[in-house]
């Protein structure tokens, strides 16, 4: 039996979500192979990193590249604009699709295997990446996959009820990610001062984020308020290219540029992409956090804290399922609106939204004594039959 778990994506974010099943099956099923199939440099050093340096024998690592001269070519024009190396992988990489068993994936472009490259025979699970409530989460295209292993029941009551996903083609399973996670993590060097860290997470969507219209001014506000640090992780894709370009709805955005000042201001640490910003540092470690539509903020909900909401289009959120988690904390759409909100973080919290956020965590994430990755290694060996 060979079980491959696809890690394709220019950055690193998606790793943590399906390669502790993947190190889960191999421990438990000794017989089984498991091959991970890396598309990248960064995404191998991420692996390695959080196989920290226990890999079982049965674990195989298989490096794809981009091998046709029109696959290299197209990639060189276009690759400033959009992921194309991501989306033409699949077709020079056939040959290894076909020989495996079974497919893990994190996100769903892969599904291109069964649409256009004639693999619809192959089992493709998905283990997505994050927990969020974005509408594009549950797109009809989920309905694709043989099977679903979920984080909790918001991800399968949506998935049936958005994507027409039927009952029984979704496991819930829990959240591998937290696996991954120490209990502890160390605070940074500015936050000897003891004042209040925010942690600014803006989305990657222009659309939907509230960078493009506010960036600079919250890091402007932090810049002048020395009250409050100020830690600015957003999607680790934010600044990946000059342009966003995003699929859902089609449109493409200039990311613009972080004035030099703010990299140098004390109270204001800017990390546009390491690891850090996406093993739960910074939302372990910050106080409030700010932000718009980054499913980050369920995990930064694991322990329940003040959270500050930037809509900058005058969205009708009540009651929209996609915007769940703006119930979690209060929404302001302009920065003269932040004094208060920051003021009346704590207090408010306390009074309303703590029991809201705890309500909100529960029902995204179902965690058990028994590890997530592990039971959904369970799963994915109870769907092939597998049993030494």
């Amino acid at each position: 039996m060979r079980v491959g778990f696809l890690f394709n994506h220019d950055q690193i974010h998606q790793v943590a979500h399906s390669l502790p099943i993947a190190k889960a099956l191999a421990e438990a099923h000794p017989t089984t192979q498991v091959i991970l199939a890396l598309s990248n440099a960064r995404i191998a050093t991420e692996v390695e990193r959080l196989l920290g340096g226990t890999k079982p024998t049965n674990l195989e690592i298989v490096h794809l590249r981009l091998t046709s001269r029109s696959s290299l070519l197209l990639n060189r024009l276009f690759r400033r604009f959009i992921p194309s190396a991501k989306l033409l992988l699949y077709r020079d990489n056939l040959d290894f699709f076909k020989l495996l068993d079974a497919l893990v994936v994190t996100e769903r472009t892969s599904l291109v295997l069964k649409s256009r490259y004639g693999l619809d025979k192959l089992p493709m699970y998905l283990a997505d990446h994050g927990a969020g409530d974005r509408a594009i989460g549950f797109g009809t295209s989920a309905a694709k996959f043989d099977h679903i292993l979920a984080a909790g029941a918001k991800i399968r009551d949506r998935m049936i009820a958005d994507a027409g996903v039927a009952p029984e083609r979704i496991t819930i399973t829990g959240y591998p990610k937290f696996d991954t996670v120490k209990s502890s993590t160390p605070l940074l060097p500015m936050q000897a001062n003891g004042r209040p860290t925010v942690l600014y997470n803006p989305h990657v969507s222009p659309h939907l984020s509230s960078w493009f219209d506010l960036g600079n001014d919250v890091l402007e506000y932090f810049y002048k308020n020395n009250e409050y640090n100020l830690i600015f992780a957003p999607h680790i894709m934010l600044f990946q290219r000059r342009f966003v370009m995003t699929i859902d709805r089609l449109r493409l955005s200039r990311v613009g540029i972080i004035k030099q000042k703010y990299y140098e201001a004390p109270n204001i640490h800017i990390d546009l992409g390491s690891t850090a910003s996406t093993n739960m540092t910074y939302t372990n470690a910050a106080d409030i956090y700010l932000g718009d539509v980054s499913s980050q903020v369920y995990e930064f909900m694991r322990t329940p804290r003040p959270c500050i909401f930037l809509d900058t289009h005058e969205t009708k959120y009540e009651g929209d399922t996609n915007y769940a988690h703006w119930q979690a904390g209060p929404v302001v759409n302009r920065i003269s609106q932040l004094n208060n909100a920051l003021a009346t973080a704590t207090v408010t919290f306390a009074g309303y939204y703590g029991a809201i956020q705890n309500q909100l965590f529960a029902y995204t994430f179902d965690l058990t004594r028994e590890l997530s990755s592990f039971r959904a290694a369970e799963e994915i060996s109870r769907l092939l039959g597998i049993v030494g």
